[in-house]
């Protein structure tokens, strides 16, 4: 088989920093153009600016073992022997026929994969966008997506399962609080629901720790901060988020289905109540139409306030749980901000720092990319729960979808470690409209 020539799109290089050794065997083309708009990211002070200042230096180690325009060998960037060559290619190419205007950046990488197809290399152009792929698959070139930190979506591991069982054994469950079942061996903390083989209305939910399973902690009557559970996934999040043991918790599904609203809870719980931890950290992605918080009015937290009313909204919810009156509610949720019992922070902020003995919560992690989960991730210190939450349908980031986002990537990727929860909540709970929404529109 012929060696391939992968042309990587910015865009590769912004997403996964790390990207250009995912294809060691193989030769990497990357245009000029490639390099100029790396430079014009290099001053941002988000994450696509560190990305690319971390491919540039990169480079730069490179050019000091070759020359990059005729190839460097990248068995210098790999532990193992790899035949592959990384150059950057300063011409431009020709391509003739297609309507395109060439004088836009897009256009430019596409023509010089299309110049170097012509030359008669096995070309494979690599892009995050959608449309530049498909203008490069009209012009005939091999496209593909970088699916290196991609998982399969529509069998993303869901935290729960269904095992049918004799009687004797579900009652053995609650009598020894212990059991093995001969040919299951489940994810550590996944769950299970336990149905009687002779009557399916007899059921117990099981938890999968230390290579047994064991009952839940909380009975269907035990509630948290004021709410109680209203389906079986909404119980098993309650079990996760409540166990200090499990020091992760992903928790995914739709519109309405509780995410947001169990997480804030059992940090209410576990923080003011339990006080297992010293105080809340709440963040979510900032993704507008200009991915900016600068361009509103303000300090840092009169901006935050536009992206944070849905977390407020669920604290209203919350607070009225155990505090009847709108006066009250106000005073108090005013009270945990002003002590920092509750801070909310853009996840710019994040980076860098270290959270000990905080219970974290970043929503909408369906945004994200891996690298940015990771990067999150590792800033737990010790004795800190994060949990992430999000819906992997609805992704703003223009580069991710359901299979490539960090949400997804986390779940697959942590599903087998001791210290990670996961459950996928499938109903809606807010309203009949909101389910109506979720499910049918």
């Amino acid at each position: 088989m012929s060696k391939k020539t992968f042309v990587l799109d910015t865009n590769v290089l912004l997403h996964n920093p790390h990207a250009i050794e995912s294809f060691a065997d193989n030769d990497i083309v990357l245009p000029m153009t490639v390099i100029e708009e790396l430079d014009r990211f290099k001053k941002n002070s988000d994450e696509l600016g560190r990305n690319a200042r971390h491919v540039i230096r990169h480079l730069d180690a490179l050019r000091h073992k070759g020359n990059l325009r005729e190839g460097v060998p990248m068995n210098s960037i790999c532990d193992s022997e790899c035949p592959g060559m990384l150059r950057i290619f300063a011409g431009k190419g020709e391509i003739n026929g297609a309507d395109l205007d060439l004088e836009v950046p897009d256009n430019k990488i596409i023509r010089v994969a299309y110049h170097l197809f012509q030359k008669g290399e096995n070309v494979i152009f690599v892009s995050k966008d959608i449309n530049v792929r498909l203008k490069a698959d009209a012009l005939g070139l091999k496209v593909q997506d970088f699916d290196k930190q991609k998982v399969n979506y529509d069998h993303l591991f869901t935290g729960c399962r269904d095992i049918t069982v004799p009687k004797d054994t579900i009652d053995k469950l609650h009598y020894d609080k212990s059991i093995s079942i001969e040919g299951y061996k489940l994810q550590p903390n996944e769950c299970a629901m336990l149905i009687d083989e002779i009557n399916p209305r007899h059921t117990s939910l099981a938890q999968y720790k230390n290579d047994a399973f064991i009952p839940f902690n909380h009975s269907n009557d035990d509630q948290v901060w004021g709410i109680h559970p209203r389906s079986k996934e909404q119980r098993i999040a309650l079990e996760l988020l409540m166990d200090p043991d499990i020091q992760l918790v992903s928790l995914v599904g739709n519109a309405g289905s509780g995410k947001t609203l169990l997480a804030l809870a059992a940090a209410l719980e576990l923080v003011l109540h339990k006080k297992l931890y010293e105080k809340i950290l709440v963040s979510r992605p900032i993704i507008p139409m200009g991915k900016d918080l600068g361009y509103m009015p303000g300090d840092k937290d009169d901006k935050m306030q536009h992206w944070m009313h849905p977390i407020f909204d669920n604290l209203d919810y919350l607070m009225h749980k155990v505090k009847k009156d709108s006066q009250s509610v106000r005073k108090s949720i005013e009270e945990l901000m002003r002590n920092h019992t509750i801070e909310i922070e853009a996840l710019t902020y994040i980076r860098g720092r270290s959270i000990p003995r905080q219970f974290v919560i970043i929503d909408e992690a369906q945004n994200l990319t891996p690298h940015e989960i990771k990067t999150i991730i590792s800033r737990a210190g010790e004795g800190t729960k994060m949990v992430l939450t999000g819906d992997p349908d609805q992704i703003d980031n223009p580069y991710l979808d359901a299979s490539s986002n960090g949400l997804s990537y986390a779940v697959e990727r942590l599903k087998s470690h001791p210290i990670h929860g996961h459950i996928s909540l499938r109903k809606s709970e807010r309203s009949e409209l909101s389910s109506a929404a979720a499910n049918l529109l």
